[in-house]
């Protein structure tokens, strides 16, 4: 059996040590803090998760109410970028929402953003179509 040669280069072990960042290390803090800003006239939507339990009172399994967080066209807005509504020419009335409000967003607007425990909507300030008081009053498939 022959044995393989090697540059003098790869004999030896790399002497700089590299710090092994743990898994647990960067999900420190509260989820919140650790969701994307939005910048600029962007704004940030978590999407509604809707009901668990149908109007018959069968309970609904994770993947069904994760099918219906997708297919919602409701969010609740988390943040806004600093632009968000500044154009007076665009918006003379002032903005149509707020952090905290409830909206309603047509269903392929905006970016796409998975996150642990299902997902996040980054939407252009003029996307938003609606502004609701509670999510419950759009009708859900279920």
């Amino acid at each position: 059996m022959t044995s393989l040669i090697l540059p003098e280069g790869y004999k030896k072990k790399p002497s700089v040590k590299v710090k092994e960042q743990k898994e647990d290390d960067r999900k420190e803090g509260p989820a919140l803090e650790r969701i994307p800003q939005a910048t600029g006239w962007r704004i940030v939507v978590l999407p509604y998760k809707g009901v668990d339990k149908t109007k018959g009172g069968l309970y609904l399994t994770d993947k069904a109410i994760e099918e219906q967080q997708l297919t919602t066209n409701v969010g609740l807005i988390l943040s806004m970028g600093s632009d968000a509504y500044g154009d007076k020419d665009k918006f003379p009335n002032g903005p149509w929402c707020k952090k905290g409000d409830w909206i309603v967003f047509a269903r392929y607007a905006g970016s796409r953003v998975k996150i642990e425990g299902g997902e996040i909507r980054i939407l252009n300030d003029d996307e938003v179509l609606a502004k609701l008081k509670d999510p419950k009053d759009v009708l859900t498939i279920y």
